[in-house]
C-alpha cells in the first residue's frame, strides 16, 4: 500500500516540476514581449479603407487600346477630357452602388403595389358590372374596367422593365468586381 502511494506521489511530483519551470520561463517571455512593445514608437498596423482598394485597382488596370482613327484637334480653351474636375460621372463607390440598386428596387416595389391596387380595383369593377342591371351604368362600369385593365397592362410592362434593370445593375456590378454586399 505504501509502495503504491509513494509511486503516485513520485509520478505527480514528476509531472508538476516541468510545469513550474515552464511557468517561470513563460513569465520571462511575457516580460520580454512587454519591453519590446514599449520600445516600438509607431503602431505597425495599417487600416485599409475602400478608397485604398480603389486606388490599388486603378494602378493595376490595363491601359485602354489606342484609337485606330485620328482624334480631332482639341480646342486650346477647352478643359482636358480626362481631368477629374470636369468628369460628370460620379465615383462608383459603395454609396453609388447601394443608392443605384436601392432606387431600382424601390421603384419596382412601388410598381408592384400599384399593380396590386389596380387588380383590386378591377375586381371591384367586375363585381359592380355583374350587379348593375341598367345598361347605361353597365357601359360606364365596363369603360372604367377596360381603362383599369389597360393601365394594369402598362404597369406590368414597367415591372418587367424594372426587373430587367435590376438584373442589368447586378450584372454591371459583377463585371466591375463590386463586392456582393454593396448590392444587398
Amino acid at each position: 500500500m505504501r509502495r503504491g502511494l509513494f509511486f503516485t506521489f513520485a509520478v505527480s511530483l514528476g509531472l508538476l516540476c516541468p510545469l513550474g519551470a515552464m511557468a517561470q520561463s513563460l513569465a520571462d517571455v511575457a516580460r520580454a514581449e512587454e519591453a519590446r512593445r514599449k520600445s516600438i514608437k509607431q503602431p505597425v498596423t495599417k487600416v485599409y479603407t475602400n478608397d485604398d482598394l480603389a486606388r490599388g485597382r486603378d494602378t493595376t488596370a490595363t491601359p485602354a487600346p489606342a484609337p485606330t482613327t485620328p482624334a480631332p484637334a482639341a480646342d486650346a480653351n477647352a478643359p482636358a477630357a480626362d481631368s477629374p474636375a470636369t468628369s460628370a460621372e460620379p465615383p462608383k463607390d459603395e454609396k453609388y452602388w447601394r443608392n443605384r440598386i436601392t432606387n431600382a428596387r424601390n421603384a419596382l416595389e412601388r410598381s408592384k403595389a400599384f399593380f396590386d391596387a389596380l387588380q383590386s380595383q378591377i375586381n371591384g369593377l367586375n363585381t359592380e358590372f355583374v350587379n348593375v342591371d341598367d345598361p347605361a351604368q353597365r357601359a360606364l362600369v365596363e369603360q372604367k374596367r377596360q381603362g383599369a385593365i389597360a393601365q394594369q397592362d402598362r404597369v406590368k410592362a414597367e415591372i418587367a422593365q424594372q426587373t430587367k434593370a435590376i438584373a442589368d445593375i447586378q450584372d454591371e456590378a459583377r463585371r466591375a468586381s463590386v463586392p456582393a454586399g454593396w448590392l444587398r
